[in-house]
């Protein structure tokens, strides 16, 4: 039962907690506990004077805040890593450009997208170009692993085709006149030499006979331009897989695998940096070798018709684009494959934005 306190036992309250006693020595005079005799004191307080209560409250409060402050300081007061100043890498007179064409196939060139690449090329004036292969198409007689169904598919000749590659090899040449080519045999020019072996009976010297008069290298004049020829069935510049070449620090292969992960597929075939063709998919993977620190693949995807008619039955993942290399003197290099969107390039109006 809730004791009833009188008016005189409250004056009294009041009168001794005046006159400096404690809430315990009250609580003790009035046989009360001290929350009672705060109470008693809260009730009677002059508005707007703060009771006890509320000050021990406040109190408590503002100790946690000292806590708090203090844990701030010494974490403030620990010893700082130092941070030095990192300076932006600076351009050497050995730094150069290094373009790579994918996948042109010949008559079956997508002009926008090949458009767009001379048109960068104008810019970019890159000391080395790498051609990944495919440039020549080799339909109709030459793709002896396809059935013939559409009428389109037969409507270019050979020579249309060997026409429409050296037109290709003259405009970037034209406008890269100072530049190193490198020519990566594709898998459709090896159709070349697969279908005189075929016709000759593997006859050695026929074959050879042959090759000399229809060779991919031969009727693209590639010699006679100056252009380095690799051929997919030899080995070049000590690489131990055929029809790769390595320049600086990066390998180039016109490429064999295929699928969704092709780029994580080469990654791990070749453990070390490697740019390919043949899939026409942009794609990247990225990986770290104790060896070789940062390594990549890239695919730059493809400079031909996106939709051909021997794929009618899917919708290909494939994309216009070409690759490009800010190359350092001692081989390092950054990659970017640089898309081309409906038959336009915008890397020089973003790197004319960058200034």
């Amino acid at each position: 039962m809730a004791r009833k306190w009188t008016i005189d036992e409250d004056d009294a309250i009041l009168s001794m907690r005046e006159s400096g006693k404690s809430i315990d020595q009250i609580a003790k005079k009035f046989n009360a506990t001290a929350t009672q005799i705060r109470h008693r004191i809260y009730l009677h307080r002059p508005e707007g004077e703060p009771s006890e209560q509320t000050d021990s409250v406040r109190i408590k409060q503002l100790e946690k805040r000292v806590v708090q402050l203090q844990k701030a300081l010494e974490i403030a007061r620990r010893p700082k890593p130092e941070m030095k100043g990192v300076s932006l890498a600076k351009r050497s007179k050995g730094d150069y450009l290094r373009v790579i064409i994918p996948d042109t196939h010949g008559c079956k060139v997508n002009v926008p997208a090949f458009s767009a690449l001379l048109a960068d090329l104008e810019v970019l004036k890159p000391k080395e170009v790498v051609w990944l292969g495919d440039h020549l198409d080799c339909g109709g007689f030459l793709a002896q692993h396809h059935t013939i169904g559409y009428v389109s598919e037969t409507d270019y000749t050979f020579e249309d085709d060997v026409a429409a590659c050296n037109t290709h090899l003259d405009a970037v040449m034209e406008r890269c006149p100072k530049a190193v080519h490198h020519y990566l045999e594709g898998n459709h020019e090896v159709r070349v030499e697969r279908w005189i072996t075929t016709q000759t009976l593997a006859n050695k010297a026929d074959s050879n006979y042959l090759r000399k008069m229809f060779g991919p290298e031969l009727v693209l004049n590639l010699a006679k331009r100056g252009v380095h020829w690799y051929a997919r069935g030899k080995f070049h510049m000590g690489v131990t897989v055929p029809g790769t070449i390595k320049l600086g620090k990066c390998h180039f292969t016109h490429g064999s695998r295929t699928g969704a992960h092709a780029a994580s597929a080469m990654l791990r075939d070749f453990g070390g940096n490697i740019v390919y063709g043949h899939t026409h998919t942009m794609d990247s993977a990225h990986s770290r070798s104790v060896h070789h620190g940062s390594i990549g693949a890239w695919c730059p995807g493809a400079l031909c018709e996106l939709q051909p008619m021997y794929m009618h039955t899917q919708v290909t993942r494939w994309n216009h684009g070409y690759g490009l290399q800010f190359v350092r003197e001692d081989g390092g290099f950054l990659h970017v494959n640089v898309p081309i969107i409906e038959g336009v390039s915008y890397l020089v109006p973003l790197t004319s934005a960058i200034g």
